[in-house]
């Protein structure tokens, strides 16, 4: 069976769930060496994966490495996924695709010049959850939608977090943060964006870890902690963002979205599974829907898996594309520039909806 020989760069905290799944789910898939500016993880994922340890650049221009992962901390997403599209590299990166708009459409068109294909984290809208959602919503079951609200409130990650620190830093902040998981599933499920407003704040000026090892470590706040944007869909729908790393406590959904017959109560958009709710006009207490599709479970490199089918067979249509990151980067942008103009943002990218998931 022939499988797509993927490099990774950048071994730290969230590539477990990555090398898990690469190499144990996904048949197509095939992780054959690693990076990181710290040799003490790439011998750790030498020794439990068996993976050939290199340099960003030896790995980056390995002439048997199809697809480069990049799974470095934000501020390296837009250089190492440069570095790999020049080198013609198909090139996956954690989210968020770069840290600024103008970074993200350089590095689409370059992958299109190249003709490289470029995706982009985060894959959980393919799971179960949010699929079936997507079928609901497709099959008209609660008719035209006119609006979606969506939530993530929490108080920050300087409690259980080993190194928060950049999570406050340029390219941190919870809309950047966590905000490509809520925006990613509504684009899916409602479609592009066309118009983008907003307001920010930044409630606390610094930080005190309380997680080890860094305990006691003040961090100077350099981004916007509460961050809240009006969305206009290019189907006349309306909804809304919250990001907050400032509450302690909050009831609020993750993403609902209202239709003209109906209501669905989507899950959290950072994992792969349910529970789906489907509320209608005839019954308007929510009921729990059987889920329709497949990974339901933990299936992060879902995304880099469809990729790597892609490349096998000729397609370009790989699900979590640059397209769709790039959309996501700019309304997050947008947020923040729409705030600072007190005007409202006219979106400049065009993103297609990429075909659902099989279902079962």
């Amino acid at each position: 069976m022939r499988k797509i020989n993927i490099g990774i760069v950048g071994v730290g905290y969230i590539s477990g769930i990555y090398l898990e799944n690469l190499v144990n789910k996904f048949e197509h898939t095939n992780v054959i060496a690693c990076s990181d500016l710290k040799p003490e993880r790439v011998q750790a994922a030498h020794d439990k994966w068996g993976l050939a340890k290199m340099t960003n650049e030896e790995l980056i221009n390995h002439p048997d490495i199809d697809i480069v992962l990049n799974l470095t901390t934000p501020d390296s997403h837009y250089s190492v996924c440069k570095e790999a599209i020049l080198a013609g590299k198909h090139t996956y990166v954690e989210k968020p695709l770069s840290l600024t708009f103008a970074q993200g459409m350089e590095l689409t068109q370059l992958a299109e010049s190249k003709n490289v294909l470029l995706g982009g984290a985060p894959d959980t809208f393919m799971g179960a959850g949010i699929q079936t959602c997507r079928k609901l919503i497709d099959d008209g079951t609660i008719g035209k939608v006119v609006g979606a609200v969506a939530f993530m409130m929490n108080r920050g990650h300087e409690s259980w977090h080993p190194d928060p620190a950049f999570y406050y830093k340029k390219g941190g902040g919870p809309m950047f943060d966590m905000g490509p998981y809520y925006l990613t599933a509504l684009v899916n499920l409602m479609g592009a964006v066309s118009d983008v407003s907003g307001m920010t704040s930044t409630s606390f000026p610094t930080r005190t870890i309380t997680s080890q090892p860094l305990n006691g470590t003040i961090v100077d706040v350099e981004v916007p902690t509460y961050v809240s944007g009006t969305l206009r869909f290019e189907n006349g729908a309306i909804g809304n963002i919250i990001t907050t790393f400032d509450v302690a406590k909050s009831s609020l959904p993750y993403i609902e979205i209202y239709g003209e017959k109906g209501s669905v109560l989507v899950p959290d958009p950072n994992t792969f599974g349910g529970p789906v709710y489907l509320a209608s006009l005839d019954n308007r207490e929510y009921k729990e829907v059987d889920l329709t599709h497949d990974y339901p479970e933990n299936s992060r490199g879902l995304g880099v898996a469809d990729m790597a089918e892609c490349i096998m067979h000729g397609r370009k249509d790989n699900r979590a594309n640059g397209q769709l990151a790039n959309h996501v980067l700019e309304i997050m942008e947008a947020v923040h520039t729409a705030c600072l103009g007190g005007n409202t943002y006219e979106m400049t990218t065009v993103f297609e909806r990429t075909p659902p998931m099989k279902s079962k």
